[in-house]
């Protein structure tokens, strides 16, 4: 047997024999076994030829098998104390578990629940109850869940696919039992740090048309110092929510009348907005792209081509019949109408590549449960790029993008990246040689560039291998950003041609781009980065001149005047309220400098400046010096760009 790499002589015949010959101390972390590549439990038969690895409950499996134990004493905290409840499924999130449940009477969890249910999962705990897997025919497990609704239907697949196939289930008590593959961790015991977090609704496997269930979330670490760390970062990640600072800074909310995932920017969020297209389009026009607009509907028969209609359905908005009879759709997707444009004419590979761009808006039917605050919206607008280009141009035009995408969000102040190569799936369309050199392009710019990326086998679209660029923020979160999407069917399915040099018909490569995302997202997560104090440059207010009394009004307007000569924007809040209650409004309107002026500062020609972020006031600094720096600290991002 081979264990943890290394040749081990036993006679074990099931994983706890095993550990029981191992080193107590080396051994009291493990929770599971990953045998042969498998995870398993720990009392898995084992064969002497067998490749056994310990997984300890600090790792990435161990967590996860932690995790999945937990939704088990979830689920039988609240059979307990809710007698006749129905429990669908329980799996495991990035940080926790999740299990969802229907109760009868169809009565709603309060948020109050949460401490009773909390409360007897520890009870659970201390019971030191084991995880015993068994398995079951498909007719006797039936007869086990005949109670349990949701767990029926998940048999009832079972059988459609193979009926003679046993399934697994455990109990970690006589009174409970799960319909579930494993493995678990030994007994409850091992779960001593976990705290539920929140109730929402949730559909039956995901259908609005399906019974709307009630989801508790929670979540759960190795040790208490790992959740209390866990604890501080949701407090911080509550501080920096994008939806609530929205509102205090008065930028942009979802008004009921519009309808849900519809924002309306306010002045002051439309004008950071307005700063953000506009450097990018500059940056766009440097870089050699092509402006192009296209309508906010289309008809029908343009999704059928580009096959929309057959992949995307779901996420579209219904259509309007117009013109006796014509389906108009809303659109979804900027490229058809950028396709539209590179086939208005015939092109030669003189006019390659080709880079259209847009700031496109377009409508997407997310469904209600998934939307949330601007980073996820019904109504988008992407800074859509799509590059058309000769076989031999694609991987140089890789290495443009990524080069232009990593310097444009650097420009915003944005430095922790990674990108991630996804290849091709096991379901897919095209031609492998295509699929072969659209890969290889793909990893050339990717290993030619200065940017850290993985590949994700099999994780690419159906139809072509794909680069995304992921950001970490400052509190450690992980934000896909920019999507670099090469096309092998659009160009076909619309059938497009270049003209070579031998006058021969080819079909060019596609590449789609979007930098941002959407220009809402992207807001979103610059206001979550920031705890939204974004850089001074987007802001429409930069600075605000604050009189301490009427005597200072003048050199204050003069102050302000100065400011405006040098392109900073500025504005003068007049000496009626106490100057301390005007300097928190300015500090909570996260205003990049607060200038104060008393009558001293009028003959010395000085202000008293406050930078954002600085615990004290810095006094008598003079006017010109603090334009100089203003101008500086407040100027828009100079980014050189390769055309």
């Amino acid at each position: 047997m081979n264990l943890d790499g290394k040749s081990f002589d036993s006679s074990a015949a099931k994983g706890t024999e095993l550990l029981a010959q191992l080193p107590r101390g080396s051994v009291k972390d493990v929770v599971a076994l990953r045998v042969n590549g498998e995870l398993v439990d720990i009392s898995h038969t084992l064969d002497s030829q067998d490749d056994v690895a310990l997984v300890r409950i600090d790792t990435p499996d161990g967590l996860d098998i932690l995790r999945h134990s937990c939704a088990h004493v979830l689920a039988q905290a609240v059979v307990r104390l809710f007698p006749g409840a129905h429990y669908a499924i329980g799996p495991t999130t990035q940080d926790g578990f999740f299990y969802d449940f229907a109760l009868p009477d169809d009565r709603r969890f309060e948020v109050s629940d949460l401490s009773e249910i909390e409360a007897e999962m520890r009870r659970i705990v201390a019971e030191d109850q084991p995880f015993v897997r068994s398995e079951l025919g498909i007719d006797e497990a039936e007869q086990l869940f005949q109670a349990q609704p949701f767990k029926r239907e998940i048999l009832s697949g079972i059988r459609e696919i193979d009926a003679s196939q046993p399934v697994s289930i455990y109990r970690n008590s006589e009174s409970f039992v799960d319909l579930c593959r494993g493995p678990h961790v030994p007994s409850t015991r091992y779960l001593k740090s976990f705290r539920l977090r929140r109730v929402s609704g949730a559909y039956w496997r995901g259908d609005e048309g399906r019974p709307q269930l009630q989801r508790i979330y929670g979540f759960a670490f190795a040790t208490a110092k790992d959740t209390d760390a866990y604890l501080s970062f949701l407090e911080e990640s509550e501080k920096r929510d994008h939806r609530r600072i929205g509102q205090e800074m008065d930028w942009f909310h979802f008004p009921s009348e519009i309808g849900p995932g519809l924002a309306v920017f306010h002045p002051k969020g439309a004008y950071i907005r307005y700063r953000m297209e506009e450097f990018s389009r500059a940056r766009h026009l440097d870089a050699g792209y092509e402006l192009a607009w296209t309508p906010h509907l289309a008809k029908s028969t343009l999704y059928e081509t580009s096959g929309h209609l057959e992949w995307y359905s779901d996420g579209m908005y219904p259509p309007m019949e117009l013109d006796e009879g014509d389906l108009y759709y809303p659109k979804p997707m900027n490229c058809p109408g950028h396709i539209l444009v590179y086939s208005a004419q015939p092109r030669s590979y003189r006019d390659l590549p080709l880079r259209l761009f847009e700031f496109g808006t377009v409508y997407r039917y997310e469904r209600s449960g998934t939307l949330h605050g601007l980073l996820r919206v019904r109504g988008l607008t992407q800074d859509d790029s799509h590059i058309f280009c000769t076989p031999d141009q694609l991987e140089d035009e890789l290495s443009r993008l990524l080069k232009f995408v990593i310097d444009m969000l650097r420009a915003f102040g944005l430095e922790d990246f990674d990108a991630e190569l996804s290849t091709r799936p096991e379901k897919s369309v095209g031609d492998d040689a295509e699929w072969d050199f659209a890969t290889n392009a793909a990893r050339s710019a990717l290993d030619a560039s200065d940017i850290e990326y993985s590949v994700a086998e099999g994780e690419g679209a159906f139809y072509a291998p794909k680069i995304d660029i992921h950001l970490t923020d400052a509190i450690g979160r992980r934000w896909q950003l920019s999507t670099l999407q090469i096309d092998l069917q659009e160009p076909q399915r619309f059938g497009l041609e270049f003209q070579d040099s031998t006058n021969q018909k080819l079909r060019p490569y596609m590449i789609h781009r979007a930098l941002f995302g959407s220009v809402e997202r992207f807001f979103a997560i610059l206001t979550e980065h920031y705890a939204g104090a974004l850089p001074g440059w987007l802001l429409r207010e930069q600075i605000r001149v604050l009189p301490v009394a009427q005597e200072a009004e003048e050199w204050a307007n003069i102050v302000a005047k100065r400011c405006q000569d040098s392109n900073l924007r500025v504005s003068v809040g007049a000496a009626g309220e106490p100057l301390g209650g005007r300097i928190r409004k300015a500090k909570m309107d996260k205003l990049p400098y607060v200038l104060v002026v008393g009558s001293s500062d009028v003959a010395a020609g000085t202000v008293g400046v406050n930078r954002r972020g600085a615990a004290k006031e810095e006094r008598d600094i003079q006017l010109d010096a603090f334009i100089a720096e203003a101008c500086l600290t407040l100027a828009e991002p100079v980014l050189e760009v390769r055309r």
